[in-house]
């Protein structure tokens, strides 16, 4: 979500708000996961609604009221009270209330991901479906297919993923292809991507070797990456023989090219300064 102005504070102490609560072990993350995504779905279909829930000129407590309720006895009281401090809180843009409902949804499965010891596996597993989606024409008509229903989309991923991903990452990819909201398929993997790494205040660098990394390059490489952009990295590889021995790294827009012992002797001296 890119969020401006008054979205951006509202987005901002929402988020403060959820982690206050999913830090109380008491949580289900799953369901309020589940819960925070019927919303979104809610507020995607009620246009009107969302709309009213993001009036400047209604009061924060009148617009709480009314999400009160609308949710009383849909959702459970945690749900309620995230979405009922929301909607207090002042928003640019009507659309900006729903996308950040859905940003909160996955943050709550990511957040179990993290305390359940997966969300490694959950980043790593994330960016190999994205790379199956890039190489399957066929695969990502499937799912991006206008005319298939969400029950087809979800039987098939349920297929491909069933059993061999954790199931927050099976829950967190159907949510995104039986719902897109207008992105593509490959908009919303990289999105669900830099919200696991968000998790650890880490970036994600891309890193495309000939052949796959040894463990010790890959903690050099990562070390080095770290110093140099200032922040924990995660690596998510990928092994294509055309890169003739060497590697490519991308970190947001950077994209790096070089060979391994270059780019981290290079790296070595941004470091030093030299």
């Amino acid at each position: 979500m890119t969020a401006h102005g008054a979205s951006r504070e509202a987005l901002a102490a929402a988020r403060e708000r959820l982690d206050a609560l999913t830090d109380n072990t008491a949580v289900d993350a799953t369901r309020l996961a589940d819960e925070l995504a019927a919303v979104t779905a809610l507020l995607g279909r009620e246009v009107s609604l969302r709309r009213v829930l993001t009036d400047p000129a209604q009061s924060g407590e009148a617009k709480a009221d009314l999400a009160g309720r609308l949710l009383g006895g849909q959702v459970g009281g945690e749900t309620a009270d995230l979405v009922a401090g929301m909607v207090r809180s002042r928003w640019s843009q009507s659309r900006d209330l729903v996308d950040a409902t859905e940003e909160l949804a996955n943050l709550a499965d990511l957040t179990g991901a993290q305390k359940a010891g997966v969300l490694d596996d959950v980043e790593d597993e994330l960016f190999r479906f994205s790379r199956i989606v890039a190489s399957s024409t066929e695969l990502r008509s499937a799912l991006t297919d206008r005319a298939a229903s969400g029950t087809a989309k979800s039987e098939l991923l349920r297929s491909l993923l069933g059993g061999r991903a954790k199931a927050v990452t099976e829950r967190l990819v159907v949510r995104l292809v039986t719902a897109p909201r207008g992105r593509s398929l490959e908009e919303g993997l990289e999105s669900l991507s830099k919200l696991a790494a968000d998790r650890r205040n880490r970036m994600v660098a891309v890193v495309t070797s000939a052949v796959p990394l040894s463990d010790q390059q890959k903690q050099r490489l990562g070390a080095v990456l770290a110093k140099v952009y200032g922040r924990p990295m995660h690596l998510n590889l990928d092994v294509d023989p055309g890169v003739l021995g060497g590697i490519t790294v991308q970190v947001g827009d950077e994209v790096i090219n070089g060979s391994i012992a270059d780019r981290i002797e290079e790296a070595g001296r941004r470091v030093a300064g030299k």
